[in-house]
């Protein structure tokens, strides 16, 4: 499951600071939410069976390094795109549950930010050390991926707002991963390179594309929120 983030305002019927996902308009999304609502399950358990989801991907991405048979690597590539995509389905139901369902908790802010900062780099260090993957590269862009989301929050934190601005938010992040566990369960192997010296191949080149646009998405964001505050400063100048 993928989506797109967006720099849009939330609709007048969306939470302040609640990322816009036009997945949560999916009837089936809908369905399903409806359903854990109405069962015992609460958004919290659905937020922390997202890091479980998460953690279960990398560990599939990093064991495909530490196998023989190519049949089984391909099947730890396969699953660890179907655990990230699991966990950006806990990611959407949990607040879906909270929000819609009217489930919502004291804490479930908490809940909803948390996960996130642990669930990234769970996956992005497991790539790193995938098969093909860079180490490095993988600590990089699981650091420069808590660093987007802690830009996202200084809007908040200074009064302007979440921005939630790309290229490479969370769903798109996760996007990429996804398509290049795809790429590496699908692909003949003649079609996967790996650097003879560096060990680095197709998983490598996509971390380094996530540290990339990681450090654009935070630069924009970064951007936008210093606009945000000299506008805000000059309507308040105007207004004296």
């Amino acid at each position: 499951m993928t989506d797109t983030a967006s720099t849009s305002p939330n609709s007048p019927q969306e939470p302040a600071g609640r990322r816009p996902l036009k997945s949560r308009q999916w009837p089936f999304f809908q369905w399903l939410a409806a359903k854990l609502a109405n069962s015992g399950v609460t958004p919290n358990a659905i937020s922390v069976s997202s890091v479980v989801a998460a953690v279960l991907a990398g560990i599939c991405l990093a064991a495909t390094s530490h196998v023989e048979t190519e049949l089984l690597r391909r099947s730890l590539w396969f699953a660890g795109a179907v655990f990230i995509q699991l966990r950006l389905i806990a990611n959407l139901l949990d607040g879906m549950v909270a929000v819609e369902g009217g489930k919502a908790s004291a804490v479930g802010e908490l809940y909803n930010e948390v996960p996130d900062r642990l669930s990234d780099p769970a996956i992005l260090i497991g790539a790193g050390l995938a098969f093909g993957g860079n180490p490095i590269a993988g600590m990089a862009a699981a650091l420069i991926a808590v660093f987007v989301a802690y830009v996202r929050a200084i809007g908040a934190s200074v009064g302007v707002g979440q921005v939630f601005l790309g290229p490479f938010a969370k769903q798109q992040r996760m996007a990429l991963m996804t398509l290049t566990c795809v790429a590496c369960a699908l692909l003949p192997t003649s079609w996967q390179p790996i650097h003879t010296e560096t060990q680095m191949g197709i998983m490598a080149a996509a971390l380094i594309l996530l540290c990339v646009g990681g450090l654009v998405t935070a630069v924009r964001r970064l951007i936008v929120i210093a606009n945000k505050m000299r506008e805000r400063a000059a309507q308040g100048d105007s207004a004296q």
